[in-house]
């Protein structure tokens, strides 16, 4: 659970856009929480650039977007492009929603990281996070 330096997993989530649900993206922030990983949850109607900022700004290992709203073929690659402008290679992108299996896979050949779907579970996400994290 111990990150670079020896200190806690630090993790970014936001929901990006006009989408105004955000109970999964808290559900997964309190899962992350009890799992020992430290959490910053930026709330609603965050943009690509002010989560990536905030990322850098944070020194965070991982940034969690949740997008119900169908926009994650926009908004994802927009923030991993922004991450790669920054050289913000050590940071791992993941993301949650309803995105279906053929995006999915789309986004995964851009350089994305895992996408969960309605049905994942927070051990599941909790150990991706736990494992990914160099």
């Amino acid at each position: 659970m111990e990150a670079q330096n020896n200190r806690k997993i630090r993790v970014i989530i936001g929901k990006v856009g006009l989408d105004g649900h955000d109970r999964g993206a808290k559900v997964i922030a309190s899962a992350l929480r009890d799992a020992g990983i430290e959490v910053i949850y930026l709330g609603l109607r965050q943009t690509p650039e002010s989560m990536v900022e905030s990322a850098i700004q944070e020194d965070v290992d991982a940034i969690g977007v949740s997008i119900l709203s169908g926009a994650h073929m926009t908004i994802l690659p927009k923030i991993k492009k922004l991450m790669d402008e920054k050289g913000l290679h050590d940071i791992i992108l993941f993301g949650g929603g309803i995105i279906p299996e053929k995006d999915i896979e789309e986004l995964y050949n851009l350089g994305i990281g895992k996408l969960f779907t309605p049905g994942a579970s927070t051990n599941e996400i909790v150990s991706y996070i736990k494992n990914s994290v160099k």
